[in-house]
């Protein structure tokens, strides 16, 4: 019987999968819970195997294996308890937008192509549906023929989401072998600094600045690999493997008001740190009366602006959750 065929007549999937979910430190401890509490309930009531990846790297993986509802049970209690951390986390801030809860799986570089569809139109339909935002990496993670796909929104659009792109990857399984993406552990002659008002560590790259190591791991995920960083002396540094000459396109954003200042930074400082890491061009539309959200429009290469958003989300859940400072 065909994976299609497994499909039930209310268009529900119930077949077993395995998905797998890329997160760094603070998520896992979260998702753990004291005494791993937290784990073992989400285990019992999803009736799906929640394994946590051993070791001492920054980026945990976590893998969700069962059969398709207990999966989509699984995501939604995840999803819920990350809402729960930045409701909390708000409570102590002045904030009164809520950012979305962002989720990063892997798959298959194979398979990606099937989510994004010819022209972006599968992405572009599973945005509309679910209203979740769906990202896929431009590269593969290193050492792996893995890709991150990030996911955003509220607990519902992202279960919801989730339904969606199981349904794809069962309808294109993936073609020859998977290497899996195995998260290094903290790269040699980074050093460590503080990073202010948090104890979070972040690692600086000489001559530029200092990021989160999750975020480090991030944008060497976008980047190509083993290119020596830009030296001291030049204008503009981008991030290496950021190709200028890639064709151009954009890419809008909506960012709740009260957390434009902390993308603009002190005199432009953090919007301008984004530019020259990601090499994009970003345009923030004045604010406009009676609305809550402001326009951002990021120009660029599609690697450009695949670094350009992650790093204004990093930046977005970092100010509320001290997850660490970009």
């Amino acid at each position: 019987m065909s994976d299609k065929e497994e499909m039930a007549s209310d268009g529900s999937l119930n077949v077993t999968l395995t998905l797998r979910l890329l997160m760094h430190g603070k998520e896992v401890g979260s998702i753990i819970g004291k005494k791993g509490e937290t784990v073992k309930k989400m285990r019992e009531e999803s009736g799906a195997r929640i394994n946590i990846s051993e070791g001492s790297s920054p980026e945990r993986i976590v893998t969700i294996t069962g059969p398709t509802e207990g999966i989509f049970r699984a995501f939604s209690m995840i999803a819920q308890k990350f809402e729960e951390d930045i409701t909390a986390a708000m409570t102590n801030s002045n904030v009164t937008s809520k950012p979305p809860v962002t989720l990063r799986l892997v798959f298959p570089g194979s398979q990606c192509g099937s989510l994004i569809g010819k022209g972006g139109s599968k992405i572009k339909e599973i945005r509309e549906t679910t209203g979740a935002q769906v990202q896929v990496a431009g590269d593969m993670l290193p050492d792996s023929t893995e890709r991150a796909v990030t996911i955003s929104g509220t607990p519902q659009a992202i279960t919801q989401c989730v339904r969606h792109i199981c349904s794809v990857m069962l309808e294109s399984p993936p073609k020859g072998a998977t290497i899996p993406y195995r998260p290094k552990v903290i790269p040699a002659g980074a050093h460590a600094v503080l990073a202010p008002q948090h104890s979070a560590q972040a690692f600086a790259i000489p001559g530029q600045y200092a990021f989160a190591h999750q975020d480090l791991t991030k944008l060497h995920q976008l980047a190509m690999q083993h290119i020596p960083l830009p030296s001291l002396g030049q204008s503009n540094p981008t991030f290496p493997g950021l190709d200028a000459s890639a064709p151009t396109s954009s890419q809008e954003l909506a960012i709740p008001n009260d957390f434009i200042g902390c993308i603009i930074g002190r005199q432009g400082s953090k919007i301008n740190e984004i530019r020259q890491v990601s090499g994009a061009h970003i345009k923030i539309a004045s604010a406009t009366d009676g609305s809550a959200m402001r326009q951002v429009t990021i120009t660029g290469s599609p690697a450009s602006i695949s670094v350009a958003q992650y790093l204004i989300n990093a930046r977005l859940s970092s100010v509320l959750t001290g997850l660490g400072v970009l």
